[in-house]
């Protein structure tokens, strides 16, 4: 007798590994005014290096939008249902090709500091500071 095969059963779910890579970014949104002198470098790098920058990255939707009367900014849209949003203030166009950049590698998840402050106090501690070389040796 022959088994019969689900084809459902068949189909893999893509996952990041050994073999595969899914960039985690889904969608990024250019927003910028067409008048205010903050947006001029924002409006040359559009105009210049947006093109080539989609073709090179065709599993990201590129979203261009118009923001009268507001500062230029760049939504990035993670798979992970977050978003981080870059102010492109007074950014040269190779500052926001690196912005950008930044906004394509990132994975989407929270940033954690990677090292700690140890805590410190500004008193002293009424007990004082505990010292192995000055406590008293334990009788058995």
């Amino acid at each position: 007798m022959a088994t019969q095969l689900i084809r459902a059963h068949l189909c893999t779910r893509p996952a990041n590994g050994h073999a595969t890579f899914l960039p985690q970014i889904r969608k990024l949104v250019f927003e910028y005014c067409e008048r205010w002198p903050s947006s001029a470098n924002t409006r040359t790098f559009l105009l210049n290096h947006l093109e080539p920058m989609a073709r090179e990255n065709p599993h990201v939707e590129i979203v261009v939008k118009q923001r009268n009367n507001r500062e230029p900014i760049i939504r990035g849209f993670y798979a992970n249902s977050r978003d981080k949003v870059i102010s492109l203030q007074k950014l040269e166009v190779t500052g926001i090709q690196k912005k950008v950049q930044l906004l394509l590698d990132s994975s989407g998840a929270k940033i954690k500091p990677l090292k700690r402050k140890p805590v410190e106090s500004t008193t002293e501690s009424p007990r004082g500071i505990w010292s192995g070389v000055h406590a008293e040796r334990p009788s058995l």
